[in-house]
């Protein structure tokens, strides 16, 4: 017997409208039905219906018109960190370049935030690097090991907004990340990585953990597209 708490109506209604807007059902421009119609629709009543329209604004995926109908914006540029987490709880599929566009945000801040966190505490990351030895070569473990190490990096970076842009992938960084290291030569490369970070952390040497994280983030881009050929 499932005993599992069932979903809550607010939620629900959330997840429902979601997945209209990021399946096309409610393209961008599109104008939502009228709040009674909706609510109609979702079998949830008017002020529940006011609750999640309310968070779809807070996050970019709507914009509420005083007077006229709600319009459904285009996610991709006026979303919010939440539209992140949203599209991967929410979505039945991600659009075919998203993988590639977030290993691209990675490359830009990744090295930036490595350096600082060496330069602030190189033996706290020389620490959390140092369990490389033991991962085992599962796809799992070396998702969950890479994330642990990448808001270790962020959070000792000393500047909070890398921490916070991080957590907006909190939950699905290591979902999209197993199948990345299903792949031997991501596991190779990331051992390699996880070898050369730990010895410039060691040695303090900060512009030498940015360079390596540098070149690791861009073969990582290019395992992925090799891969997938149609993401590029």
């Amino acid at each position: 017997m499932n005993w599992s708490k069932p979903e809550r109506p607010v939620d629900y209604a959330e997840h429902t409208l979601i997945t209209a807007i990021v399946d096309g059902q409610f393209p961008p421009g599109a104008a939502l039905p009228g709040e009674r119609d909706l609510a109609a629709m979702l079998g949830i009543t008017r002020p529940t219906l006011r609750e999640v329209l309310g968070r779809l604004e807070r996050d970019g995926w709507i914009t509420i018109r005083q007077g006229k109908s709600t319009v459904v914006n285009d996610f991709w540029w006026d979303g919010g960190l939440n539209v992140l987490s949203g599209l991967v709880r929410y979505s039945r599929s991600l659009p075919p370049d998203f993988v590639p566009n977030l290993l691209r945000v990675r490359l830009d801040m990744a090295p930036s935030y490595t350096r600082l966190a060496v330069e602030r505490e190189a033996a706290a990351v020389a620490m959390r690097l140092a369990a490389y030895h033991d991962l085992p070569d599962t796809p799992a473990a070396f998702a969950v090991f890479d994330w642990s190490l990448q808001r270790c990096l962020a959070v000792t970076s000393g500047n909070p907004v890398y921490a916070m842009i991080l957590n907006g992938f909190n939950g699905f960084y290591e979902s999209l990340a197993v199948p990345y290291f299903e792949l031997d030569a991501a596991r190779d490369t990331s051992r390699a990585y996880y070898a050369a970070l730990l010895d410039a952390a060691r040695r303090g040497d900060a512009a030498t953990a940015e360079a390596v994280t540098r070149a690791v983030m861009q073969e990582s881009i290019s395992l992925w597209l090799r891969t997938h050929p149609d993401e590029g």
